[in-house]
């Protein structure tokens, strides 16, 4: 090939690659242009597929469903009390200091009259619907004032000034009634078939400001025994119950506890002050007998025996060398007025006295799976009960007859 041949091949090779790269430039621009048009139509497609995704997650999600099939039924309760006005105009110079010159909201200067009274709130609480015609469950120290009015929010809105039919007291739980129909309503499930790991649902009124506020967690634990406040400014012993870590705040007290499933397992009672997520709920099975007993009577009748324990735990029977470790021992109360066995109660008819240590009830150890409050509990007033006791050192058999409560 001659020289001049391959400057002309050259030069074509040359403008080949040129009309290439403009022509490859050309449709890589029409190229791009066209993806970028389309990008809406891709969008699209991928919310449409997102929000079906995320629409069928909360069809199928069970605790969705517990939720909305379970909050109808779940009220608050407004406790409410004649109380003294207080003349806002006289507030303190301690309370400006801290809150200003518009304390009370800027509310006007309002001299009371000495003895001058007004409704005011002054606490709340949660419960849940059992009967279409008004029957609801909560916890005893939520309605423990008997000169206190009591109203129930339900979820709708509505309002209706309640009644308490029973506060039991073997157990933290209280029945009201409230005149209405056509209530949805919970049903109830099963404690005694609780796992730990197994996972539950809390409702209540949260703070008795949020309602309805749901929690979610799993059983941490089973056969708890605490000392909890009864809203009397005293304690009492709370004992078989269930440990959660849903989320319990104050205003969810009485309030269920609820498995998979929708029913109640539970109502919510107590938490760890000073700890996280240690919730506790008294077993539903706990208490079935003494709702039963409103449910059929209309008032509360229950067994009572009559004597303050402690459960005796293999620490307790360690520290003070006692031959057994279970059982519960009778002892008196914080206060004077509280003694441990109730004068002309059935322990007492047994001869049951102080520091008494009542190991079985018909052929039973009690311990913290079986209290003794849940032994006399399944009984009816009637019932005679067998008691293997250590009396003054010395194991001894004896009987009580139980009565009812007065």
């Amino acid at each position: 090939m001659t020289t001049k041949e391959k400057q002309i091949y050259s030069i074509i090779l040359i403008v080949a690659i040129v009309i290439g790269g403009l022509v490859g430039g050309a449709a890589g621009f029409i190229a791009a242009q066209s993806f970028a048009n389309s990008q809406p139509f891709f969008k699209t497609i991928s919310n449409s597929v997102n929000d079906q995704r995320v629409a069928l997650d909360t069809e199928t999600d069970p605790v969705v469903k517990v939720v909305e099939q379970a909050s109808p039924a779940v009220v608050s309760i407004i406790v409410s009390k004649d109380l003294p006005k207080i003349d806002q105009g006289q507030v303190p110079d301690l309370f400006k200091q801290f809150f200003g010159d518009n304390f009370n909201n800027g509310a006007p200067s309002t001299p009371t009259t000495p003895g001058e009274t007004q409704k005011q709130e002054i606490g709340g609480g949660s419960g849940f619907i059992i009967s279409k015609d008004g029957l609801i469950v909560t916890n005893k120290h939520v309605v423990v004032d008997e000169t206190a009015d009591y109203t129930v929010l339900l979820n709708d809105g509505n309002k209706y000034p309640a009644k308490v039919l029973a506060r039991d007291p073997l157990n933290d739980v209280a029945v009201l009634k409230i005149e209405a129909k056509d209530l949805p309503i919970l049903d109830f499930g099963k404690s005694a078939d609780l796992k730990v790991g197994q996972k539950v649902i809390a409702i209540g009124n949260a703070l008795g400001e949020f309602r309805n506020t749901v929690s979610t967690g799993v059983v941490s634990g089973l056969a708890r025994s605490i000392t909890a406040s009864n809203g009397l400014f005293s304690s009492e012993q709370l004992a078989g119950l269930i440990q959660t870590d849903a989320s319990i705040n104050p205003g969810n007290s009485g309030g269920p506890l609820l498995d998979i499933a929708g029913r109640v397992i539970g109502i919510n009672v107590a938490v760890a002050q000073g700890a996280q997520n240690i919730g506790f709920t008294i077993p539903i099975d706990q208490v079935k007998s003494t709702i039963e007993s409103v449910q059929k009577n209309g008032r509360l009748i229950v067994a009572w025996f009559g004597v303050r324990y402690v459960i005796i735990t293999p620490a307790i029977a360690k520290a003070n060398n006692l031959a057994n470790d279970y059982g519960v021992m009778v002892v008196r109360g914080t206060k004077p007025e509280d003694l441990a066995v109730v004068p002309g109660s059935p322990a007492n008819k047994s001869g049951l006295e102080e520091n008494d240590i009542i190991l079985e009830v018909d052929g039973k150890k009690l311990n913290q799976d079986n209290p003794l409050a849940s032994v006399v509990a399944r009984h009816k007033p009637g019932d005679v009960i067998t008691l293997k006791i250590v009396h003054k050192g010395k194991e001894k058999t004896t009987s009580a007859t139980l009565e009812e409560v007065k």
